[in-house]
């Protein structure tokens, strides 16, 4: 439950936390600037053709009285957005005052917003990781499972050969030609992620494929095809499940442990990573690194406490008396 809570809130992260009003009153008409297109300032009065500054039209509307307002998300600053002080050089420490509840990052942004953001980047992420390992795991494991002799054979060596080629060195390599975008990583991710998921299907598939179901499936005529997609993956699902959000915390360390190590997304984007990187080197502002390793606690502990309740859903023992 409180999984799903962090992630419909990330989702709508744009309601709770962004520079764009919820809502503009101006002159009998209303704006809603959250999910809209770009305003530029001119269209409220305003000397210049950029995005609206809505903080600073906020406090022109007040001084006026004109009966025109503007409704703010709570944290008003969005993730990418540098809030600077004359005669004073961020960090800046958390002031609810100035609406930043965490405080800010080494170069004025606010951690808050980095945070939230950077767990719907990195929950995203990891869900498109585990859909691309399991579609190649569960297929390649479910295949050499049920065929087995020389084809299975042939795949172990493969599988081999390929868990020994050093993903790190891959990344290290890839970052120094390109710049690691979100799809690139990804797919080098998914390159080596789904060996693990590899292993567990095919042994799952040479111990379903002799059961009863299995055999009268074949004498019945039924497709190769049809007795791995229809028969054998149906009963290995609590198996799937059950692996589905350690694989998904493990993507989120992963994605975490490459930004700190500077090779994984691409600044500005909002990342835990980058975060933990600026908290380590500037000990000083202790918010820094607080906020984040309590959110990355927060977050692998409600996930893994949710794979747990998972396992025990689809676990028979929990369920089975005997007589």
């Amino acid at each position: 439950m409180a999984l799903m809570v962090m992630l419909v809130l990330s989702m709508f992260a744009e309601v709770f936390i962004n520079s764009r009003a919820l809502l503009v009153y101006y002159n009998g008409s209303l704006w809603f600037p959250t999910y809209s297109s770009m305003i530029p300032g001119r269209v409220f009065d305003l000397n210049y053709e950029y995005e609206t500054n809505y903080r600073a039209l906020k406090t022109k509307f007040k001084e006026d009285g004109q009966g025109n307002f503007v409704i703010m998300p709570p944290v008003p600053f969005n993730p990418y957005e540098n809030d600077l002080k004359e005669n004073s050089y961020p960090p800046f420490p958390p002031s609810f005052s100035e609406r930043h509840f965490m405080g800010t990052d080494n170069v004025g942004r606010d951690i808050l917003a980095r945070l939230v953001y950077g767990f719907r980047t990195a929950m995203i992420f990891s869900v498109v990781l585990l859909l691309l390992n399991y579609a190649v795991g569960i297929s390649f494991g479910c295949v050499m499972g049920y065929f087995g002799g020389k084809f299975d054979l042939l795949f172990q060596r493969i599988l081999e050969i390929w868990s020994n080629i050093p993903f790190l060195y891959v990344v290290i390599i890839v970052s120094s030609v390109m710049v690691p975008s979100f799809m690139v990583l990804l797919l080098i991710m998914a390159f080596f992620g789904w060996i693990n998921m590899t292993w567990v299907m095919r042994t799952m598939t040479y111990k379903e494929k002799e059961r009863e179901y299995v055999l009268a499936a074949r004498s019945l005529g039924a497709s190769h095809f049809r007795i791995i997609f229809r028969h054998i993956i149906p009963n290995t699902i609590s198996v799937i499940v059950t692996y589905a959000p350690f694989a998904i915390s493990g993507g989120i360390v992963a994605l975490t442990s490459l930004d700190y190590l500077g090779f994984g997304l691409p600044a500005p984007t909002p990342s835990w990573g980058e975060l933990l990187q600026q908290g380590w080197t500037n000990m000083s502002a202790w918010w820094i690194s607080a906020s984040v390793v309590s959110a990355l606690v927060l977050t692998l502990m409600t996930v893994t406490f949710t794979g747990e309740g998972i396992r025990e859903a689809f676990d028979p023992k929990m369920y089975s008396f005997y007589e």
